[in-house]
C-alpha cells in the first residue's frame, strides 16, 4: 500500500468527523436511548410506493475459492454442522444510482433477510422531497453466511469471531466478485464503491449484528457505519479460536470484562444497537456472558458513556431478531445512519 493511502488512513481513523480531506456534520438529532412498543406498525417508506424500482442481481461464490473462509477451519465441526459449498451474494442497485459515481455501500449479513425492507426504503427515500429523510443511493450487499449457527459453525466463526477477518473477506473478496460478475457490468459497466469508509456501512441481526460491530470495530478504515439488531454481544465465539488468547470472552469484551469500548480509544464510528425485551437469554441465570439483553444494555451504555453517535432501540414484547422491529424502526434506523454522508 502507497505510504500516501497510509497516511490518509491514519488521518481519517483519528479525526472522528472526517475521512482525509472528506468532513460531515450529522449533528446529534436522533442520537440517544428509544423505547418502542408494544404494538407494532409497519412504516410506511417500507412499503411499495410505486416510485422506480433498480435492478437485483444473484451470484454464487464458492467457499473453496476463498482465501479467507474455505469452509476447513479447525474450529469447525462439519459433522454436526454442516458448511455450505457455496454461498450467495444479492446484490441491489437502486434506480437512482447514476453509473460511474463511486456508490456508497451497505452489506447485509444472513443473505436476504431484510433485504425487501431495504430496497422498498432505498426505492422511497432515494427520491425523498424532504432532504431530512433522503438516502443516499447506496447500492446493498447482501452475503450469505456459511452455514449453520454458534460455536464449531461456519456462520459463527464469521460472525462472532474477534477479528478483522470477516471485514478483510468482505472488501477483498466479495466486493471483487461484484464488481467482476459479468451480468452487473453488463447493466451498469463503469460501476464503483467508494473507498471512503464513511461511504460503507454493514448491518445483521443476532450474530450478525456482532459481525456489523467487529467489521468496524476492528477496520474502521473500511466502515464505520454499524445497524445491529439483537446483537450477540457475548460470549459465543469458538472456544478453540486463536482469538481466545486476546479476546476470551468474545464480545462480551466490548461491554464488560475487558471492556473495549469503555477502555479504548473512541473510534470514527457511527453505530445503531437494538435488544427485545424477549430477546435470547441463558436457561442458567447464573450464566450472565450469555445473556444477550443485558449485553444489549450494556453496550448501548458503554456507547453513549463513550460519547458515540450511538442510537439505541429497546423494544417491548418482542423476541430475537423480532420483524415487527424492523418493519417499524428500519427506514428511521437508515435515514439516522447516513445522516451527514455526502459523495465527494
Amino acid at each position: 500500500m502507497a505510504a500516501g493511502i497510509l497516511l490518509a488512513l491514519a488521518a481519517g481513523c483519528q479525526t472522528p468527523g472526517g475521512f482525509g480531506s472528506y468532513r460531515e456534520h450529522p449533528g446529534t438529532n436522533g442520537n440517544g436511548n428509544l423505547v418502542i412498543g408494544p404494538t407494532y406498525t409497519k412504516a410506511m417508506d417500507l412499503t411499495d410506493q410505486g416510485n422506480p424500482k433498480g435492478k437485483q442481481f444473484e451470484i454464487q461464490m464458492r467457499l473453496a475459492d476463498s482465501r479467507l473462509f474455505k469452509g476447513d477451519d479447525k474450529t469447525l465441526e462439519p459433522w454436526k454442522k454442516a458448511v455450505r459449498t457455496e454461498r450467495r451474494i444479492f446484490v441491489y442497485i437502486p434506480a437512482a444510482y447514476r453509473d460511474g459515481t463511486k456508490a456508497a455501500v451497505l452489506v447485509t449479513h444472513d443473505g436476504p433477510d431484510q433485504l425487501g425492507l431495504v430496497r422498498n426504503a432505498l426505492d422511497n427515500l432515494t427520491v425523498s422531497k424532504d432532504p431530512e429523510r433522503r438516502l443516499p443511493p447506496f447500492i446493498v450487499i447482501a452475503v450469505e453466511n456459511g452455514g449453520n449457527d454458534g460455536k464449531n459453525s461456519e456462520r459463527g466463526l464469521e460472525y462472532d469471531t474477534m477479528s478483522d477477518r470477516f471485514a478483510r473477506f468482505i472488501n477483498d473478496e466479495v466486493f471483487v466478485a461484484v464488481l467482476a460478475d459479468p451480468a452487473i457490468r453488463a447493466a451498469y459497466p463503469k460501476l464503483a464503491i467508494t473507498d471512503n469508509p464513511w461511504g460503507r456501512a454493514t448491518m445483521g441481526c443476532s450474530s450478525g449484528g456482532a459481525a456489523a460491530l467487529t467489521m468496524a470495530w476492528f477496520r474502521p478504515d473500511l466502515f464505520r457505519r454499524v445497524i445491529a439488531y439483537s446483537g450477540t454481544f457475548v460470549d459465543q465465539q469458538d472456544d478453540d479460536a486463536p482469538e481466545e488468547a486476546q479476546f476470551p470472552y468474545g464480545a462480551w469484551e466490548y461491554h464488560s470484562s475487558m471492556k473495549l469500548i469503555a477502555n479504548g480509544p473512541k473510534k470514527p464510528l457511527r453505530i445503531f444497537t437494538h435488544v427485545s425485551e424477549n430477546d435470547l437469554r441463558a436457561k442458567d441465570p447464573e450464566s450472565t456472558q450469555h445473556n444477550w439483553v443485558m449485553a444489549g444494555n450494556r453496550t448501548a451504555d458503554a456507547l453513549r458513556e463513550k460519547g458515540y453517535d450511538h442510537r439505541y432501540v429497546f423494544s417491548k414484547a418482542t423476541g430475537h431478531c423480532d420483524r415487527r422491529v424492523f418493519e417499524e424502526t428500519l427506514a428511521d434506523t437508515l435515514v439516522w445512519l447516513w445522516r451527514g454522508y455526502h459523495a465527494e
